[in-house]
C-alpha cells in the first residue's frame, strides 16, 4: 500500500489540530467520539515509523511482512476496534539488563500490527493530553525529551530559592500501575466507549514468558508507545496536579517539580518544607498503588548555598544527585557563579564502555571499515545524550583512556 495522498493527510493533520484546540479552550470537555480518527492511513503511516529492524512479537511477523500484508489484516483491525471487539494479542516479554546492576528490566514486545495501532491511538490522545500535561512533565511528549529536563532542572537550581533536592525513586512503577484507575483518568477526558474498551484490551493483554501465557492484572508492560502516555497520564493525575494545586500552596517557601516519565525530583527552598512533603507524598503516592524505593529516594542539600553549609557539617563537598543518567554536583563558572554540574553517572559509562568491548570482541574478524563504522555508531549514540556542555571533555576523556589502557572503567 502506498502513503496517502497529501491532501488527505492535511485534512488527517486539521482534524486533529481542531481536537487539540477543543481541548485547550474546553479542558473539562469529554470527547465520545475519537477511534474514528484511528484511520487505515494514519495506522499505515506508523508502521512505516517502526524500524525494519524491530524485533518481531508472540506472531512472529516482521515489519516487511506487516507492511507486505497491510491490506489483509488492516480492515479487520480497524472493524474489531469499532465494534468493541477488538482482542489484543500477547505480549511477548524480554528482559534487559539494568544499568550498572547485575538485575534485568522486563520488557514488552508487542506485535508489529498491534505497535502501529497503539501509536496511531497514542498520536489521538496525546492530541488531548498535550493540553493538559504540565510544563513541569517531560519524557514520551514530542519535543520534551531527557536534555530539556536536565535544562530545566539546572535552571531552577541555579536560578531559584532552592537548597533542598528530594531525590526520589518509584519501586517497579510500570509494574504497580492500578488497572482500575487509569481507566478512570483516562475517562475524564475520553467519552469513547470504543476508545475506552480499546485501552482496556491493552492492559489487559496477557504476557509470553518461557511459553507460557500469564494473565496481567496490573502495570503495563513497557515497549509499547500506549504504555509510555498511559504512564504519563497516570502520574499528570497522581502527582503533577497534586502537587501543583494541593502541595505548594500550603509551603511556606518555593518548590518545584521536574519529571521525566517515572524519574522525578523535587526542589525546596526550605528543609522543613521538604520533609513535609515527603511523608505526604509516600501517602498520596500509597493510595493510588505506587511506592517509593526507599533505599534510591534521599533528601539532598543542594543548591547555591550548599558548599557553605557542607563545610559547617563537615563534608568537603555537597552530595551529589542523579538523574537520568548523570551525576549532579556543585559547581561553578570561571566567573565565580554557581552552577550545576553534569558527568555520565559512573554505571552508565561502565555499561557503555562493555557495550563497546563486547561489540569489538565480535567483530574482530571483520573488516577494518567496517568495524570503524559500528564503532562509530555506537559513538555517536553516546556522544549525543551525554555530550552535554561541560560533559563532552568527560566523555572524550574516558573514551579515550579507556581505548589506550583496554580497561574496564
Amino acid at each position: 500500500m502506498q502513503r496517502e495522498e497529501p491532501p488527505a493527510m492535511a485534512t488527517g493533520l486539521e482534524r486533529i489540530a481542531a481536537i487539540a484546540a477543543k481541548a485547550r479552550c474546553e479542558p473539562k470537555l469529554r470527547f465520545t467520539s475519537l477511534v474514528h480518527h484511528i484511520t487505515k492511513e494514519r495506522v499505515w503511516e506508523n508502521l512505516c515509523q517502526i524500524p525494519k529492524g524491530s524485533a518481531p512479537g508472540v506472531d512472529g511477523q516482521t515489519v516487511p511482512e506487516a507492511k507486505e500484508n497491510f491490506g489483509e489484516w488492516i480492515d479487520a483491525t480497524l472493524q474489531s476496534v469499532h465494534r468493541q471487539g477488538y482482542q489484543a494479542p500477547n505480549i511477548r516479554r524480554v528482559y534487559i539488563p539494568k544499568p550498572g546492576k547485575q538485575e534485568k528490566r522486563p520488557l514488552g514486545v508487542p506485535c508489529v500490527a498491534d505497535r502501529a495501532l497503539q501509536r496511531s491511538a497514542a498520536q489521538v490522545l496525546s492530541t488531548i493530553y498535550e493540553q493538559d500535561f504540565l510544563p513541569c512533565s517531560f519524557g514520551g511528549r514530542p519535543g520534551r525529551g531527557a536534555h530539556q529536563a536536565l535544562a530545566t532542572l539546572h535552571e531552577v537550581i541555579a536560578g531559584r530559592k532552592v537548597e533542598w533536592v528530594l531525590e526520589a525513586d518509584l519501586k517497579n512503577f510500570f509494574g504497580s500501575l492500578s488497572h482500575e484507575w487509569m481507566l478512570r483518568f483516562v475517562e475524564h477526558r475520553v467519552g469513547d466507549p470504543r476508545l475506552i474498551s480499546l485501552i482496556r484490551r491493552w492492559l489487559k493483554a496477557g504476557v509470553l514468558e518461557d511459553e507460557e501465557v500469564h494473565p496481567n492484572e496490573e502495570g503495563t508492560p513497557q515497549g509499547g508507545s500506549i504504555s509510555v502516555l498511559l504512564s504519563n497520564l497516570y502520574l499528570h493525575y497522581t502527582l503533577d496536579l497534586w502537587f501543583e494545586r494541593v502541595v505548594k500552596p500550603r509551603l511556606r517557601g518555593e518548590a518545584y517539580l521536574v519529571r521525566y516519565i517515572d524519574d522525578f525530583v523535587l526542589c525546596f527552598q526550605y528543609r522543613a518544607d521538604a520533609l513535609r512533603v515527603q511523608d505526604a507524598l509516600r501517602k498520596r503516592l500509597g493510595k493510588f498503588g505506587l511506592t517509593l524505593e526507599s533505599t534510591k529516594t534521599k533528601l539532598v542539600e543542594f543548591g547555591r548555598f550548599a558548599q557553605r553549609y557542607a563545610s559547617k557539617r563537615g563534608r568537603n563537598r555537597p552530595e551529589t544527585i542523579y538523574f537520568l543518567g548523570f551525576t549532579l554536583y556543585c559547581t561553578r563558572n570561571q566567573k565565580g557563579n554557581f552552577r550545576v554540574g553534569m558527568r555520565t553517572e559512573k554505571s552508565r559509562l561502565r555499561r557503555a564502555l562493555m557495550r563497546l568491548q563486547d561489540q569489538m570482541r565480535r567483530m574482530r574478524h571483520e573488516p577494518i571499515q567496517e568495524q570503524v563504522e559500528h564503532l562509530n555508531q555506537m559513538l555517536r549514540g553516546h556522544y549525543a545524550y551525554y555530550g552535554l556542555a561541560g560533559n563532552f571533555g568527560h566523555c572524550s576523556e574516558s573514551i579515550v583512556r579507556w581505548s589506550a589502557t583496554g580497561a574496564k572503567c
